[in-house]
């Protein structure tokens, strides 16, 4: 292996080929057009442009990176985790041009890759399973007969899903329908397959996953455990090991299981079997087929490197260890920054300002200037502490956090700060249900802190900007109205206000600020000369904008309808996921703006309403 080209992006695109340097491999970064400036295509030893700006047209495009390959003289392939990683025809498409593949066979992807498939493959081998139905292809009436079999609450699941994507609970017979539609659209549009699972849904457990590695020889071992349990929408925020809830004997059990599950499908190189925990009982979810995002815990309490690790077992050398030689040392926890705004809403957006805090692992593709844009995942890095114990290891994570600068677009640092310091959380006592618990209580919380940071803080974020260059404005006395999250706060002002230490802020548009000050982001709008009616918002009762960049897939209203508060009037799919945009009140729908297929911008006004009587 001399050249090594990475079928992704981003932050794991930086880090395979920061692995591959030390190792003295060469490494080509593919782009899509989008990601020309990306700090990956600047790192690696030579870029090649894809094209295209969706996945679809760029980095799940299995033709245009075999050319890539063939171009770059490339002699191997690392797919990294999401877009083709899980994919057996790539996995094939890569042997068949004669490159190495870094990653399982394609039949042990195969075998895996399916829920159904590898449900079956478990419960032959003692691996413990939740009851339900993997039939293949059944119908909306066998589904409801099976989940009557079963019992209710159900989790519907895609059969060719992951990440989360294509998953809904259904709590008895009446959502059942609803459940149905809404997984197999996401898993069609997802993961071009919109066949479906059943299984029994535990409604509160713990998500904890294991680290498999097997070589080419037949040897296979686990690496420990990771607790996953705080999520969003089925997808991850936070992951540490060791799980505050897993000690040695169910690490032992849990270990057993997974290895036995990757010898049965034939596995070689790095793998992850997650289950779900309850009240000491294991069960089998799926068993991803690649390297996940949360490996970064693994490799701090053991010390080793997993994708040198997978670099060495693809050129096919042996693992490095047996299993009775594998060390774990203290307490590691992973964040996962996001471009979403609290309530876990994607957002398009430029950096303005970043600043990384030190003493931490930070992995990440951001720098002052990245244009983060509408067709990948949110996910911009992860944090990642490793401590002695796990009390130190979450203080240093969520004080970390505070120090990370972001400014020019939402992200959920300042919610997972929260988290780390919720007494749920530092108790080890959170599970999968714990933002659903407790999510509103915190974002309360952040939003009443961004209030009292605007009316302390705003006139500085603003006038330290406006004035950089030191000249005071009028020495009268002069009316500033702020305005965040809709609300107006006057905060009357003479002369230059003091500025406020450790104050960071941006302009991101005219008249449109974000700060950060203790932690806390806030953005912050200058009402002062704006009408007394537009200040209040009456306009916002009048149109229905578009919250964040996407494409617009399905539109429900119509020109002269009448709809509710909470009708679904249109969807946008945004950062791979689909979003609901519902009417904020009874109303008469004037003009419809948009049509499905078309790509929507932030702030663009979508619908309009007739003005009240």
């Amino acid at each position: 292996m001399k050249r090594l080209l990475i079928a992704n992006r981003g932050e794991i695109a930086r880090r395979v080929i920061r692995t591959a340097h030390r190792m003295g491999i060469e490494t080509v970064a593919v782009y899509s057009e989008p990601d020309a400036q990306a700090l990956h295509v600047r790192e690696a030893t030579r870029a090649q442009a894809l094209g295209g700006a969706a996945s679809a047209d760029s980095y799940l495009r299995i033709d245009k990176l075999l050319d890539a390959a063939r171009a770059s003289g490339a002699d191997a392939v690392h797919p990294g985790y999401g877009f083709l990683s899980e994919n057996a025809d790539f996995a094939q498409a890569v042997l068949d041009a004669g490159l190495t593949w870094v990653g399982p066979p394609p039949a042990a992807i195969r075998a895996l890759g399916s829920k159904s498939g590898a449900k079956a493959l478990a419960q032959q081998h003692g691996v413990p399973c939740l009851p339900g139905y993997f039939g293949a292809a059944p119908s909306d009436e066998r589904l409801a007969a099976e989940a009557a079999r079963i019992g209710y609450p159900v989790m519907v699941k895609a059969v060719a899903g992951g990440g989360g994507r294509g998953m809904r609970l259904a709590a008895g017979p009446a959502q059942l329908a609803a459940a149905l539609h809404g997984a197999r659209s996401e898993a069609q549009s997802a993961f071009g397959s919109g066949e479906l699972l059943l299984e029994r849904a535990l409604l509160a457990p713990r998500h904890v996953e294991v680290q498999v590695f097997a070589d080419a020889l037949g040897h296979c071992i686990h690496l420990g455990e990771r607790d996953c349990s705080v999520q969003r929408r089925h997808q991850k925020l936070i992951e540490e090991t060791p799980s505050p809830a897993v000690d040695a004997d169910l690490r032992e059990r849990m270990g057993r299981c997974a290895v036995a599950l990757a010898q049965a499908a034939g596995y070689v190189g790095a793998g992850t079997v997650e289950f779900l925990l309850d009240q000491g009982e294991f069960f089998l979810m799926e068993m991803n087929t690649r390297l996940q995002v949360e490996h970064p815990v693994t490799e701090m309490v053991t010390g080793l490197d997993l994708v040198e690790w997978q670099l060495r077992i693809a050129r096919g050398e042996p693992l490095p260890l047996a299993q009775d030689q594998v060390r774990f040392s203290g307490h590691a926890v992973e964040v996962r920054l996001c471009a979403e705004d609290e309530s876990f809403t994607p957002h398009a957006g430029t950096v303005r300002r970043f600043r990384a805090p030190d003493g931490v692992r930070f992995d990440h593709a951001l720098f002052e200037g990245l244009a983060v844009p509408p067709y990948y995942d949110s996910m911009l890095g992860k944090l990642i502490v490793h401590a002695a114990t796990r009390e130190e290891a979450i203080d240093r994570l969520a004080g970390a956090l505070d120090r990370t600068e972001l400014l020019g677009l939402p992200s959920n640092r300042a919610l997972l700060a929260a988290c780390l310091r919720h007494p749920v959380f530092r108790a080890g006592q959170a599970l999968i249900p714990f933002l659903t618990q407790h999510g509103d209580v915190l974002r309360e919380a952040l939003q009443k802190r961004e209030q009292e940071m605007t009316v302390r803080c705003g006139p500085s974020a603003i006038f330290t900007l406006k004035n950089a260059s030191g000249v005071l404005p009028c020495p009268f006395a002069r009316p500033l109205r702020l305005r965040h999250r809709g609300v107006l706060h006057d905060v009357p002002l003479q002369g230059l206000p003091e500025r406020v230490p450790g104050l960071a802020a941006v302009g991101i548009e005219r008249g449109r600020w974000h700060a950060q000050h203790e932690g806390v982001d806030f953005f912050i709008d200058d009402a002062s000369f704006e009408p007394a009616v537009g200040a209040g918002g009456a306009a916002a009762a009048r149109e229905l904008r578009a919250p964040f960049n996407g494409k617009v897939i399905a539109v429900a209203a119509e020109p002269g309808a009448t709809v509710r508060k909470g009708d679904t009037l249109l969807v946008i799919e945004s950062m791979k996921l689909e979003h609901s945009l519902a009417a904020a009140q009874d109303a008469t729908v004037k003009a419809v703006l948009v049509a499905p297929g078309q790509q929507a911008a932030t702030s663009q006004v979508l619908v309009t309403f007739e003005a009240a009587a």
